[in-house]
């Protein structure tokens, strides 16, 4: 194909696709409707659950035994994510809910920087608390109570970390360095992925403007896979958003 043709097919897909965005179409005002409709079905879902974390951990320094809710969160964030990746931090976790029903309220909402996202950050994170846990746990062994007293210590100075994190950048950067997420990244990877049909994307980007965790789906269009892809919590925000249903899950 010539250098002429070539260039006329080009003009003429650029041309559909801004036709296509120009378009009024009433299915696209239900869709923006059913959209704020489920933000808001989540956002009270959160909310609650966020509330009776804040509650949970309270209640952890009376009663210590509460502080064995971390290792269920683990068991259920990993094997949640071998059958459907990353869904426990949607809204399912405690402190996911925590960060999207009341700390985005108050975070200042910048772009989460990449260090955050980094495999040094993450593994380092990971290997620090991991290793750290062990060591409590052998040594306050086999005080029941001792060991979920630093449970709830763990989980507080954590939580601290991430309200921190949320007023000087982002209310979820603390999920990216969370080593339930940092595990359920790994082993859910592929499991669920995010699909695009690429030829009804008009790269309007409402997709990553509606993102918890900051992700560009869009990027599907070009490639086979969006950054930090493992991250996707499944909320199906971005497929809502999206005007002309480019985007689905698989699997």
């Amino acid at each position: 194909m010539s250098g002429t043709s070539q260039a006329i097919v080009q003009n003429r897909n650029v041309e559909e696709i801004r036709d296509r965005a120009a378009r009024p179409s009433s299915t696209v005002s239900e869709r923006k409707q059913e959209l704020d409709r489920k933000q808001k079905r989540r956002s009270i879902r959160q909310t609650i659950i966020g509330t009776g974390f804040l509650g949970l951990v309270a209640t952890g320094w009376v009663y210590p035994v509460v502080g064995y809710f971390i290792p269920l969160c683990m068991l259920l964030g990993i094997g949640i994510a071998l059958f459907r990746g990353r869904t426990w931090c949607n809204w399912l976790c405690p402190r996911g809910s925590f960060a999207d029903g009341l700390l985005k309220r108050v975070s200042s909402g910048k772009k989460i920087p990449e260090v955050f996202r980094s495999l040094p950050m993450r593994v380092g994170t990971l290997t620090f608390l991991m290793v750290m846990l062990g060591f409590q746990i052998v040594r306050l062994w086999p005080d029941v109570y001792a060991i979920g007293g630093f449970f709830v210590m763990l989980l507080t100075i954590t939580t601290g970390v991430g309200i921190l994190l949320a007023l000087l950048v982002h209310h979820r950067t603390w999920c990216y360095i969370c080593p339930i997420g940092t595990m359920s990244n790994w082993v859910g990877a592929n499991r669920r992925p995010l699909k695009m049909e690429a030829e009804n994307c008009v790269e309007c980007k409402l997709c990553a403007k509606v993102c918890p965790m900051k992700l560009k789906p869009y990027e599907l269009k070009d490639t086979e896979r969006m950054s930090h892809g493992g991250d996707c919590l499944k909320c199906g925000l971005c497929g809502q958003a999206c005007p002309y249903v480019a985007l689905s899950f698989k699997g």
